[in-house]
């Protein structure tokens, strides 16, 4: 938050003593994105449609919510009551229509040069936005400026463009976690028999290797990496959901989506300013296990009212509002930029797609309009921002794009989106392309 300063106060700093304020503000800010992977149907969540025909507005319900005339989706009671955190932007809008692509295009800011497509990582990618962040804000007490939760995102069953650090290499790549429930603590912990002394040792050897393969133009990022994690209990304990009391853990979800959001909180909590938990790891796992709901992604191309109703919406509306509280009940909401997202939307025609499995109708993808939420850092709640024609198809006010949000997140972090980063080559690259959306504050 910042700090109150009066006017007398704030004559007797001068500008250049204000500026330094400010950003440090603002470097002290961080962002917490939920990215709901395969294409929410904002007709199914945040923008509903129930004056429109039975084909468009589907098989759920509204309800009130505490945003002045807004209605949800009946399957989200508890984020309605939480509304009035919430700022949701239903004209968000673009042109790609495929996962891979578009994934790429809401984790980078970038467009692919395959638009529409699911291409496979090059190391001629864009960076993701955390891999931007690790190259302007070099880590300092934590070995880690950014980290990517219950990843890597599957789409459809490769991993998906736009998690990787692309042109800017090994050095800059967020710190991936896959399940949390999997994680090795113990191996964190040094061994007893094994005192500071002969681990100095050994870690001296290593790096006298480390420099002779740095001049053969070898790095190992990782193992710097390792030690950083290894040297600080303040890290190493933020990785161990078992700190956290089961009440808290039970409200998040005991799954693996709920307990990844769980442990994206706590690294928020230990310093770490960008983290993307992926609520769910793959966009259509329920293709190959369709009675596993730890599996089931929001690319509901049929039966996406019985996948919507009884796997995926009762446990995000469940995590979501549990992530919000925890936020504000510790004070981090006020600091923290959240980000609930995903890559596009699904088209107003309920229709049965007979390429896909499903016995049931479901939605196509579509970019033209769809709907995320923002909280914290200031936003302000209990407003939407934008609207859809009577279908919920197309924007019928101003829209905003993936770099609109790209340009936003790092605005929130402070930096000038239209500033520059350099890379290996000392070639400059502008931040962000989009415009901050400054409708949210």
């Amino acid at each position: 938050m910042l700090q109150l300063i009066t006017r007398r106060s704030w004559l007797s700093l001068g500008l250049p003593a204000v500026g330094r304020c400010l950003a440090a503000s603002r470097s002290s800010r961080s962002v917490l994105i939920l990215f709901a992977g395969g294409g929410q149907s904002q007709i199914d969540t945040w923008d509903p449609k129930p004056n429109a025909p039975a084909e468009v507005r589907g098989l759920f319900n509204t309800i009130p919510t505490r945003i002045n005339g807004a209605r949800f989706c009946e399957h989200m009671p508890k984020i309605a009551a939480r509304a009035d955190r919430l700022a949701i932007v239903r004209s968000m809008s673009h042109d790609d229509l495929d996962h891979g692509s578009a994934c790429y295009l809401a984790l980078t800011g970038h467009f692919h040069a395959r638009k529409s497509s699911n291409p496979i990582p090059k190391p001629t990618d864009q960076p993701t936005m955390g891999a931007i962040l690790r190259r302007l804000r070099p880590s300092g007490r934590l070995p880690y400026t950014a980290a990517h939760v219950n990843g890597p995102l599957l789409a459809p069953e490769l991993i998906s463009a736009g998690q990787q650090p692309g042109f800017l290499g090994q050095s800059a790549e967020p710190l991936v976690i896959g399940d949390p429930s999997e994680l090795a603590l113990d191996d964190l912990v040094p061994r007893d028999d094994l005192p500071p002394l002969r681990v100095s040792r050994r870690r001296s050897l290593l790096e006298s290797i480390d420099r002779y393969r740095h001049q053969l133009g070898e790095t190992d990022e990782y193992r710097r990496q390792a030690h950083a994690v290894l040297d600080n209990p303040h890290v190493r304990h933020a990785f161990d959901l078992s700190r956290e009391p089961l009440a808290v853990r039970e409200r998040y979800g005991l799954h693996r989506s709920g307990q990844g959001c769980l442990l994206a909180r706590r690294l928020i909590e230990a310093g770490v300013p960008y983290v993307v938990a992926f609520y769910n790891p793959s966009i259509r796992g329920q293709d190959k296990a369709l009675d596993d709901t730890e599996a089931y992604g929001w690319d509901t191309h049929n039966d996406i009212f019985d996948a919507l109703s009884n796997r995926l919406l009762p446990r995000f509306d469940s995590t979501f509002a549990a992530l919000l509280d925890d936020l504000g009940q510790r004070g981090l909401l006020d600091t923290t930029l959240v980000v609930c997202m995903g890559e596009f939307g699904r088209a107003p025609l309920v229709a049965l797609e007979k390429t896909f499995i499903g016995s049931s109708p479901g939605r196509k993808h579509w970019g033209a309009a769809y709907s995320i939420a923002f909280a914290g850092a200031g936003v302000r709640g209990g407003q939407v921002i934008g609207a859809t024609d009577r279908r919920g198809a197309y924007p019928t006010t101003p829209t905003f794009s993936p770099q609109d949000v790209s340009a936003t997140i790092f605005d929130v972090l402070g930096y000038d989106p239209a500033g520059h980063y350099r890379d290996a080559l000392d070639r400059p690259w502008r931040i962000a392309e989009g415009k901050v959306m400054r409708e949210l504050w």
